[in-house]
């Protein structure tokens, strides 16, 4: 008898079987919480959802497709597993196996390159978690280190299915046609630019193939430190990865250099591994892999106590003061990292009471004068500039680097700091609105369009705080 999904052995759950706790992770419309069952004490990952953007921005189909996947996948090792969903008038959750030792990219970022026998085990791991995709007709289209976790033991667990694509039907369900898949394909990339393969950039069709590009993205930044393919831009990056321009250190052992070499490989269909009868047995018999047990992989590599420190292993604990369920208050609170070990909060010297835009003329003529040695000033319309920043804008699945320019007009252009264009602007009207997800993530709701952005240096509050200012200086009537 098959076993029901992971999601129906746990019935009538709310947000009142838990107590939340710190974020520790973000998405585009999505916040995951560190959270405690009331009832078992233990601890979970839980996604909540926020369904008037999901409406709002059209991404029901992702939200549907990761539970999906999820579902299939059950308790299947190497996966965060859903234990079980459920909802309220605003939101979605989604209660998601907590990865104690954080994400994969943090981990490699922090050690810069791994000693090859560590190497060698992640990469073992990642191929049997390969394998069990494969075997259940998954291709995860988005395989990357930011969505690969580390367990308490410092195993992998694999996550963020939305962009993924179920090749073999479920029953009593439609799957995605070709046709269908292809058009979706010429409207939008899906993947992420440093590891997305060169079938989905020329509409080419989705396999497990693309997977295994991804892996031999993987692998390249587990010894060198960086991705294969690095350039400016994501149109940049494309390039590089369509004329498969990439090369190697001199000190990267040859043998791993071969399996790479023999996974990036343009056509899918000569990859190392693909169109296989027994699922990546090449792969698995390749020399580097010659020392693996692959029916025992045995023990994560050890990692010291001082390195879990430096690798920042989560020793976050949920206050026990704190009641169980998430209102607006509390999660303002939360956001707000109020509780637990907060990172240092970037801060800047204080800034003046006065609103960002009382200028006088004198003022804003002499600044306007200087501004015309600035790079960004032909760009402006001849505005006088009064915040500018690097901000990550987000449209679909890739985040896009802009250089941000609030100016009086007002006006909130948009520009893509490489070729100097000016890519756009977000329009002004008395009901334009911003909210703070976090210190990095923001939004700015108007009427037609939420725009999702991200400050990489931690400034969200003083965007926020500035457009607010410059809307109520030019419409004073809306001002709360």
């Amino acid at each position: 008898m098959t076993p029901p999904p992971a999601e129906e052995t746990v019935k009538k759950r709310s947000q009142d079987d838990y107590v939340f706790g710190k974020v520790i992770g973000e998405g585009s419309f999505s916040t995951v919480y560190l959270a405690k069952d009331i009832h078992t004490n233990k601890e979970f990952a839980i996604k909540v959802l926020e369904k008037r953007h999901i409406i709002k921005e059209n991404k029901m189909e992702y939200v549907m497709r990761e539970k999906k996947v999820l579902q299939i996948l059950g308790n299947s090792t190497y996966f965060v597993r859903l234990y079980c969903t459920f909802q309220d008038g605003e939101r979605l959750y989604f209660v998601l196996t907590y990865a104690k030792n954080g994400d994969f990219l943090t981990f490699l970022n922090k050690t810069s390159s791994l000693m090859l026998d560590c190497v060698r085990h992640y990469a073992a791991e990642i191929v049997l978690a390969l394998e069990t995709l494969n075997t259940k007709g998954i291709v995860h289209r988005d395989l990357k280190p930011e969505n690969i976790l580390l367990d308490e033991n410092w195993h992998i667990l694999i996550t963020d299915f939305g962009s993924a694509k179920i090749l073999i039907p479920v029953e009593g369900e439609k799957n995605e046609s070709d046709e269908e898949g292809s058009q979706k394909r010429r409207n939008s990339f899906v993947g992420t630019a440093q590891y997305v393969s060169p079938e989905i950039l020329t509409d080419g069709k989705v396999s497990f193939a693309s997977d295994l590009w991804a892996f031999g993205c993987i692998l390249y930044q587990m010894v060198v430190g960086l991705p294969p393919f690095r350039a400016g831009s994501e149109y940049l990056i494309f390039q590089k990865i369509l004329k498969l321009e990439y090369e190697f250190p001199t000190d990267i052992d040859t043998t791993i250099q071969d399996l790479i070499k023999n996974l990036l490989i343009l056509t899918p269909e000569k990859r190392l591994g693909a169109n296989e009868s027994k699922i990546y047995t090449s792969i698995r018999q390749h020399p580097f892999f010659r020392d693996t047990n692959w029916n025992n992989l045995g023990p994560a590599p050890k990692i010291l106590p001082s390195e879990a420190s430096a690798l920042g292993q989560s020793q976050a604990a949920i206050p026990e003061n704190l009641q169980p369920g998430l209102d607006e208050k509390k999660e303002s609170m939360l956001h707000a990292e109020i509780f637990g070990s907060p990172m240092a909060t970037p801060t800047r010297k204080k800034s003046q009471t006065k609103n960002i835009a009382d200028l006088s003329e004198e003022e804003i003529r002499r600044r306007l004068e200087t501004q015309k040695t600035d790079r960004w000033h032909n760009l402006v319309e001849g505005n006088l500039i009064l915040k500018q920043g690097l901000v990550d804008k987000r449209k679909g699945l890739f985040p896009r680097r802009r250089m941000f320019l609030l100016t009086l007009g007002p006006h909130l252009y948009y520009v893509d700091p490489t070729t100097m264009i000016l890519k756009g602007e977000i329009p002004w009207s008395p009901d334009i609105k911003t909210e703070a997800k976090n210190f990095k993530t923001f939004l700015v709701h108007t009427p037609n369009r939420t725009y999702y952005l991200e400050d990489p240096d931690g400034y969200a509050l003083e965007w926020c705080k500035a457009i607010e200012e410059l809307k109520v200086h030019y419409f004073p009537e809306s001002k709360t």
